[in-house]
């Protein structure tokens, strides 16, 4: 997950369709390739122990961190009766002080090809969960109990801002399409409005990483992670 300082609540895919649908599985399967791409040009001899953009881990811990937040996405969605008020208890362990807590860590001799290969494997674990579970289905996020799509929103939020910070610290460009962008806003940050500067920098900036014209850089922020309520008929008249 990522972690933030605000406590209180108030080939890539050919996606520029401006309704706020929920995010899918398949717009997920559709980042997460386009993510192995971008990072698998990183030069043979790159140093993947730069810092990650703007957060306090190398770029090696940060994609170990999407990996683990995804599996953990999986595996909260994947118990018969998933739980409702806490995580699934898998062992978790911090690499160093300061670091992620989390349960899946890479093999560093297998290097990079090794490391892309587990946060694929993860990807796919979650996204093949989010295809197989029904919608009334609700499991716990410390940000709110959530159905499928809203997994799939949150896989998506981390998977975008940290290959970003990733890319960031590798000298990668990264520009993800902007409906998928548009469609994870809606779903998880409903008190943000649509910057002039289009949903990719408004993800940005809602996750803290950038400034935009009008928009200090935010230093605590969240997402809404509740299922949205079921809407209700009126009663004929």
């Amino acid at each position: 997950m990522i972690t933030t300082d605000l406590a209180a609540p108030p080939g890539p895919p050919a996606d520029d369709d401006p309704t706020p649908d929920d995010p899918t599985p398949d717009d997920l399967a559709a980042v997460l390739r386009l993510a192995a791409d971008t990072l698998r040009a990183a030069p043979a001899d790159t140093d993947w122990t730069r810092r990650a953009g703007g957060v306090d881990w190398d770029c090696w811990t940060t994609v170990e961190h999407l990996a683990d937040d995804l599996l953990a996405y999986a595996a909260q969605l994947g118990p018969a009766q998933p739980p409702r008020d806490r995580y699934v208890p898998f062992v978790s362990r911090r690499p160093f002080p300061g670091g992620p807590n989390g349960f899946v860590h890479a093999r560093r001799e297998d290097g990079p090809r090794g490391l892309l290969e587990v946060l694929e494997a993860s990807g796919g674990l979650m996204i093949a969960i989010a295809r197989a579970r029904t919608p009334e289905v609700r499991a716990f996020h410390p940000w709110g109990l959530a159905d499928p799509a809203g997994f799939v929103a949150m896989s998506l939020v981390e998977t975008l801002v940290h290959v970003h910070d990733v890319a960031e610290g590798l000298g990668l460009p990264w520009e993800p399409p902007a409906g998928v962008c548009r469609r994870t806003l809606a779903r998880l940050f409903p008190d943000v409005s649509l910057d002039p500067a289009g949903p990719w920098p408004t993800l940005l900036w809602a996750t803290g990483r950038v400034a935009l014209p009008g928009r200090p850089r935010r230093t605590g922020w969240r997402w809404y992670a509740d299922a949205p309520e079921p809407a209700v008929s009126a009663p004929p008249a």
